[in-house]
């Protein structure tokens, strides 16, 4: 008998490029989504974009710079980030 062992997906690391956010897990896999998904990322520098943290045991990133988070599940699941409406 076996039994299979729902793991969530941890990160390992994360580089923002000009097209997408690429998230490295510990399981080895690379997913990416575009950098479009993230509006505060897209309208980052380079130098904000590089400075991210992981969220609690790899549940995603956090850039502390430009107050954004995205987790693995939103990455691998979700939907682009809305930028807020203008009044």
């Amino acid at each position: 008998m076996s039994t299979a062992i729902n793991v969530e997906p941890r990160a390992k690391s994360v580089e923002v490029t000009s097209k997408a956010i690429v998230a490295h897990l510990v399981d080895g896999r690379t997913i990416s989504v575009p950098l479009a998904w993230s509006w505060r990322l897209s309208q980052a520098t380079p130098a904000q974009r590089a400075h991210w943290e992981i969220i609690g045991d790899g549940q995603g990133f956090h850039w502390p710079d430009v107050d954004e988070d995205i987790s693995v599940h939103g990455m691998l699941n979700g939907t682009p980030a809305r930028p807020p409406r203008r009044a």
